[in-house]
C-alpha cells in the first residue's frame, strides 16, 4: 500500500487516527495499539491525538484533511459528525473510516459496520468505498440526523458517565423526566411536495435506520445513498388518547397516525415564530427560527467493510 513519486521512490501513505477516550466506557484503551498496529502493518503513516475537549475532533480533521490520504476517527456519533464537518469546511474529499465506540452508535449501526473495534479498523484498510448522504444545515453540516423538540436536548446534556454505565437506557431515563414537561412549536414547513402549518412537539431529518439504538424509527425502506432525507414530525396531542395514538405509531414503527408528518425528501425549509432548539447528531446544533435543510447526495466518502449479506441488507 505504497504510493510512487515522480522519482520512482516509494513513500507511505498518511493517516489521521483521531479517538474520543471517553467514549463508549472507554473501551478504544483496551484496544487501541491493536488497532494502530493493524493501521502500519498496512503502510500506513499514522498520526494519533485524543481528543481533550469539545470540537477537537473537527479542528483536527480541518487541519489534516488536505494532508492525509485517509481520516479514521472513534468515538460516539458526535465525533463522526465533528470530522464530517471538518472536511466539509475544508472543502476536501479525503476518504473517512469509522471505528464506532459511541453508547449508541446509530450511524455505524445504519451500515452493519462491525462492533468488533480491531475488525472494524481491518475493514476500512480494505478501501472498499461507499458514498453516503449528508446533511447540509443552515451553514453547518450533520452526517445523519437534525432534530428538534422533545427528548433532543438529552444526547447532549446526559453525562457522559451515565452514557457510558446504562447506554442508550440512559437517553431514555433523562427523556423520561421531562415526559410532562413537553413544549410545542408552530411551524411551517415546506418541502418539494408538502407546505403544512401545525404545532410540532418533536421533528427529525434523518438519514439513518437507528435513532437513539432504536431501530426502524425512521421507517422501513431507508437508502442512506439515495439523495433523499427520512422527515418525520410529530404533532402535539389534545388529549391523552392522542398521546396514546402517537407512541403507538412510533414504538411499532408504523405510518398510520394522522398525527404524524412521515415523507422523504432532499431539501425542506422550517420557519417558527420562536427560537427552537436544534441537535445535529447528538450535539447542540443551535438556537434558530429559520433553518434550510439540503441532502449533499453521496457527498461522504466512507471505507468501511461490506459483504454480500450487508450490501443486501443495504438496499431492503
Amino acid at each position: 500500500m505504497r504510493l510512487k513519486t515522480e522519482r520512482g521512490i516509494s513513500v507511505k501513505k498518511k493517516m489521521l487516527f483521531v479517538f474520543n477516550p471517553r467514549a463508549g466506557k472507554g473501551k478504544i484503551k483496551a484496544h487501541l495499539l491493536d488497532i494502530v498496529d493493524t493501521f502500519n502493518k498496512s503502510d500506513y503513516e499514522v498520526i494519533i491525538y485524543a481528543t481533550q475537549k469539545s470540537r477537537d475532533a473537527y479542528e483536527k480533521a480541518k487541519e489534516y484533511a488536505d494532508q492525509v490520504d485517509l481520516i479514521v476517527c472513534s468515538g460516539g456519533d458526535g465525533t463522526l459528525d465533528e470530522v464530517v464537518t471538518g472536511i466539509t469546511q475544508a472543502n476536501s474529499s479525503v476518504a473517512v473510516g469509522y471505528i464506532p465506540a459511541g453508547s449508541t452508535n446509530d450511524f455505524a449501526n445504519s451500515l452493519f459496520m462491525p462492533k468488533n473495534m480491531v475488525e472494524a479498523a481491518a475493514g476500512i484498510l480494505e478501501e472498499t468505498p461507499y458514498f453516503c448522504d449528508i446533511g447540509k444545515f443552515n451553514n453547518r453540516t450533520f452526517a445523519y440526523i437534525a432534530a428538534f423538540g422533545l427528548f433532543t436536548d438529552v444526547a447532549y446534556e446526559t453525562d457522559q458517565d451515565l452514557k457510558n454505565i446504562l447506554g442508550h437506557v440512559a437517553y431514555l431515563l433523562e427523556g423520561m423526566r421531562r415526559l410532562f414537561d413537553v413544549q410545542s412549536f408552530h411551524m411551517r414547513i415546506q418541502s418539494e411536495d408538502l407546505d403544512i402549518e401545525d404545532d410540532f412537539i418533536y421533528g427529525m431529518i434523518t438519514n439513518s435506520r437507528s435513532v437513539g439504538g432504536f431501530k426502524q424509527l425512521t421507517g422501513k425502506n431507508v437508502d442512506m445513498d439515495d439523495g433523499l432525507f427520512e422527515v418525520t414530525l410529530i404533532t402535539r396531542p389534545k388529549n391523552p388518547l392522542e398521546l396514546q395514538e402517537i407512541m403507538t405509531a412510533v414504538l411499532m414503527a408504523e405510518d398510520n397516525s394522522n398525527l404524524i408528518y412521515s415523507f422523504k425528501s432532499s431539501k425542506i425549509t422550517i420557519d417558527s415564530s420562536e427560537d427552537v432548539h436544534w441537535t445535529l447528531d447528538g450535539e447542540f446544533g443551535g438556537v434558530h427560527k429559520h433553518v434550510y435543510i439540503e441532502n449533499r447526495h453521496q457527498a461522504l466518502k466512507l471505507y468501511l467493510k461490506n459483504t454480500k449479506k450487508e450490501q443486501k441488507l443495504l438496499k431492503e
